[in-house]
């Protein structure tokens, strides 16, 4: 590899670059579901992408991965252009990219077995068929479900078990980063856990980013090294899981971080977040925030804020805040 296409180590991992994405519908405007998102995953590291239904995280989980086109920005894999998915086979360049979807029951062809879909990346590969159901037999096993397996139909399976086989198929094509959009959402609580954790283990095991979109902030804090708060398609606040957990700047953060329910009965909805999200197709003018927010001025309903760097790996999206943050650098 020379060093005009080698990629340095800024360039490594998954980077988006004020990404957008917007859907078309007959006699609507269109619905900006992403609007100009930057995020980093980097090889080894857990990002949280948080936020209400309809906030656009799976949307930018699907362009992140090339299956939606975005309407402006960029997405990049180690140093490569993701391009848009299409009918030839994915770039080798991004074969290291991978999602596991939400639901279990349709990411998995209930027609073939559960072995010969694993091993599909190993064909794809120019390996055989033989040495891809060997290799799906580990792969079940290190996810934790017998090798025997592989002689079975989706349908044999639990939820969880079958979230397992598809993180299984995802290990098939030996990713360096994963976009897991809501893989616990579909599953019973015994598996929910099970499941982030294995991702978990895997992310550090085998040095693979990972890009977690859940609205199950607890979970998340869990696992994640940093968080994104999402907000009708925008970023609000980012940092380390921790920080951003103990002391949110934003006023959506601290909303919904005071929603997470509690041993002592405690994390019901605020009142003084009132409403849903807005429609994306109309969204406010301004901070997209400001009609729900309890400290909003008349500049909000003006002035898109920033998302500004007050504290190191510390950033948030406010008007009201920007006057009382120190921006770094």
């Amino acid at each position: 590899m020379t060093a005009s296409t080698a990629a340095t180590s800024s360039d490594t991992g998954l980077r988006l670059r004020e990404l957008s994405v917007s859907y078309r519908a007959p006699g609507r405007p269109p619905v900006r579901a992403v609007a100009g998102v930057d995020l980093h995953v980097a090889p080894g590291q857990v990002v949280g992408l948080v936020g209400e239904s309809g906030c656009g995280k799976s949307t930018l989980g699907k362009a992140a991965v090339g299956l939606l086109k975005p309407a402006g920005g960029s997405v990049e894999f180690n140093g490569h252009t993701v391009t848009p998915l299409g009918l030839r086979p994915r770039p080798v360049t991004q074969r290291g990219l991978q999602m596991v979807f939400q639901d279990p029951y349709a990411s998995l062809n209930p027609r073939r077995k559960v072995g010969e879909q694993i091993s599909d990346a190993v064909v794809l590969n120019g390996g055989s068929r033989d040495s891809g159901r060997e290799l799906a037999r580990e792969l079940l096993e290190r996810v934790g479900l017998p090798a025997e397996f592989v002689d079975r139909f989706p349908h044999e399976f639990s939820g969880g078990q079958r979230q397992r086989i598809a993180i299984a198929r995802v290990l098939a094509a030996e990713p360096s980063c994963i976009v897991a959009d809501e893989p616990i959402a579909a599953l019973d609580a015994s598996a929910q856990a099970s499941v982030a954790n294995l991702l978990l283990t895997l992310a550090r095991e085998r040095n693979v980013g990972l890009l977690f979109i859940s609205h199950d902030l607890s979970i998340v804090r869990q696992i994640a090294d940093t968080v994104a708060v999402m907000y009708l398609g925008t970023v609000v606040e980012s940092g380390p899981t921790d920080q951003v957990w103990d002391d949110p700047r934003h006023p959506y953060s601290k909303a919904l971080i005071a929603a997470v329910p509690r041993a002592d009965g405690s994390g019901e909805l605020p009142v003084d977040l009132p409403g849903d999200v807005p429609d994306p197709a109309f969204p406010p003018t301004g901070c997209r925030f400001h009609p729900r927010c309890p400290i909003a001025v008349d500049a909000c309903a003006i002035d898109e804020p920033a998302l500004v760097e007050f504290l190191p790996d510390r950033r948030a999206a406010c008007t009201v805040l920007a006057s009382t943050l120190t921006k770094v650098g």
